[in-house]
């Protein structure tokens, strides 16, 4: 009868928790972790602009642990600081990570909550990525999660750090097209997601109001609505 129980617990398989989960997460994401670490370097030079201390970077990089959010936290690192347009700003970006966690709930919701919890501390949108790609083509192990967010948190932290240490001499990542590695880490992410032509309307609908969003309303609501509005067109379109 326990196995019954377990067994349906979620249509899909019953997930597993393991050190090879792990390692196998660690060294799928390596390739996406030299992206990430680009990115962290330009987030270092702007940091070093921006006048934040060695502790300070170390310390947002590891307690924020948000690379989009961090970065527009710079362009408001003013004196004093505006702390409420700050915390309000970071919810804002950040609220993203409900609709990942949602996506990642069926098969994390079988784990016991330590190992769950403590593994969600460590989503990015890279790692996530990765994640529900190897679940969408049978795997059942929600150690690679955690194991690709180790390596992830790891380089993000030192290559903010490095960046840090070098922004007095890079002075414009732009010039060394540093800008653009962020965007060319999602556009890698996006080709193993790709499921058909069932995919293109929820792309679309989030892509149009995305686009809308950030022409019409200030901030980074884009990012939240875009995300909201293909997330709904998707549930829909998978409950008919």
């Amino acid at each position: 009868m326990r196995k019954e129980e377990r067994g349906n617990v979620t249509d899909e398989k019953v997930v597993t928790f393991d050190l090879k989960g792990t390692i196998k997460g660690a060294r799928l994401v390596l390739p996406i972790a030299l992206g990430v670490a680009t990115y962290g370097l330009v987030f270092g030079v702007l940091a070093q602009q921006a006048k934040l201390s060695i502790l300070e970077v170390i310390l947002m990089s590891s307690l924020v642990y948000a690379g989009s959010s961090q970065l527009i936290v710079l362009s408001l690192w003013t004196s004093p600081l505006p702390i409420g347009i700050i915390v309000l700003t970071t919810l804002i970006i950040n609220a993203r990570n409900l609709l990942l966690g949602v996506a990642i709930s069926p098969w994390f919701r079988q784990l016991p909550p330590f190992k769950a919890y403590t593994t969600l501390f460590f989503l990015a949108d890279e790692n996530w990525a990765l994640t529900m790609s190897e679940f969408s083509q049978g795997e059942s192990n929600a150690a690679l999660l955690l194991g690709s967010g180790l390596v992830l948190f790891v380089t993000w932290i030192s290559s903010t750090l490095i960046g840090r240490l070098l922004g007095s001499v890079v002075h414009d990542p732009a010039q060394w097209g540093l800008d653009f590695a962020f965007t060319a880490v999602f556009l890698a992410l996006l080709v193993p997601l790709w499921k058909g032509k069932s995919n293109l309307l929820p792309w679309i609908t989030a892509a149009i109001v995305a686009v809308a969003a950030a022409h019409w309303l200030p901030g980074k609501w884009y990012i939240l609505l875009g995300g909201l509005a293909g997330s709904l067109v998707g549930g829909l379109r998978h409950a008919d």
